[in-house]
């Protein structure tokens, strides 16, 4: 017997090809139900076969909190507890049973294990804690792209945590993001004084191209009183490096990976990006020390700003490179070894191997 009445909501726009997926690990909850913002193809009826309740809204100009926030409407009073998804994630099976053994008659929301991306191997990629199963009344999503949820009950906000709980993401790669530039510039217009939209806009920006603006726009987000966070802020700091090294102007973005590092010394990803930069310059001393001081990370941060070069073989390359020009054979062929060991199939990483060994075995 159930202890809560459990509802999952979600918002959608042509994910068809999702549906199946998405309805099979869902159907652990007591009822399902969707806003549909402007479906072409057969979303729609795939899922009202399935029994999910849909209901077609129209959110124009669109914005991702409005469109939540109607989805949110469609639970009934009774239900206990909502989970929040996308037609393109899934649940691993028996999250129900997880969810309500962590459930408290106080609890307001949950966090949980969330998985991003998959490695080209399957294994999990960009993993970090999601927060988006939440108590029926007190909420409402906030801004208009990389919405939050924000509480406004009555009781204290009370978090239960439940790790065991994994929703993956599996992204349709087809699907563009040119609309988030437009929706971010409007977040921070509404709020400039909200870190995190602020750092995502520099982000953007980084991403489209747009190099002075991103260097403007994160030098802005490590001005504001609530950016703390400083693992947030060392990513900020990488982006502007980055921005940097695209405009050739190295020296900067040197010293900005450096002050990134000095943010958050405990996070691999400054290391691996100034190492990287330091053997494109043939900085090799540099980058020799860049690979040393990571590696003595083994605690992998649970983030969203975690990199997969951070912790797959590229840390090892780049070490068994460095070494190569800096004549420590030994180290480059213990480096190149182990780099093979995590990525096998790769022929350069063969190739430069063979390399390293010839120099130590003549």
């Amino acid at each position: 017997m159930n202890k809560y009445k459990i509802c999952v909501y979600a918002i959608c726009k042509n994910e068809s090809k999702f549906v199946d997926r998405w309805f099979d690990s869902m159907k652990e909850a007591d009822l399902i139900v969707v806003a549909d913002t402007g479906s072409t193809d057969d979303t729609i009826e795939k899922l009202v076969q399935k029994g999910v309740i849909v209901k077609k809204i129209d959110v124009n100009p669109f914005r991702f909190d409005i469109a939540r926030n109607i989805s949110m409407d469609m639970i009934p009073e009774d239900v206990d507890i909502c989970v929040c998804t996308d037609i393109d994630e899934f649940f691993e099976p028996g999250w129900r049973e997880k969810l309500e053994r962590s459930w408290r008659e106080n609890t307001t929301r949950v966090k949980y294990s969330y998985t991003w991306n998959f490695n080209p191997d399957g294994s999990p990629g960009l993993t970090f804690i999601y927060e988006k199963i939440h108590a029926r009344d007190g909420f409402r999503w906030i801004h208009p792209v990389h919405e939050i949820l924000e509480y406004n009950g009555v009781k204290p906000d009370n978090y239960a945590w439940c790790t065991d709980i994994q929703l993956n993401h599996m992204a349709d790669p087809s699907k563009s993001r040119k609309f988030y530039l437009s929706l971010l510039e409007l977040s921070v217009n509404e709020d400039p004084s909200d870190d995190r939209n602020m750092h995502y806009l520099g982000r953007e920006y980084m991403f489209n191209e747009m190099w002075d603006k991103c260097i403007e726009t994160l030098t802005k987000h490590l001005t504001l009183e609530k950016a703390t966070w400083k693992d947030e802020r060392s990513a900020s700091m990488r982006y502007i490096a980055r921005a940097y090294t695209a405009k050739k102007d190295f020296i900067e973005a040197k010293s900005w990976l450096f002050r990134a590092i000095a943010e958050a010394p405990y996070l691999r990803e400054p290391y691996v990006e100034l190492a990287k930069l330091s053997n494109s310059q043939n900085d090799f001393a540099c980058a020799y020390h860049m690979v040393d001081s990571c590696i003595k990370i083994k605690e992998k941060a649970v983030t969203y700003m975690n990199e997969a070069s951070s912790w797959d073989y590229t840390i090892y390359d780049l070490g068994a490179i460095c070494s190569y020009y800096l004549g420590l054979y030994e180290k480059a062929l213990e480096y190149a070894q182990i780099a093979i060991d995590m990525n096998p199939n790769d022929e350069r990483l063969k190739s430069n191997y063979e390399l390293i060994k010839s120099k130590i075995y003549k």
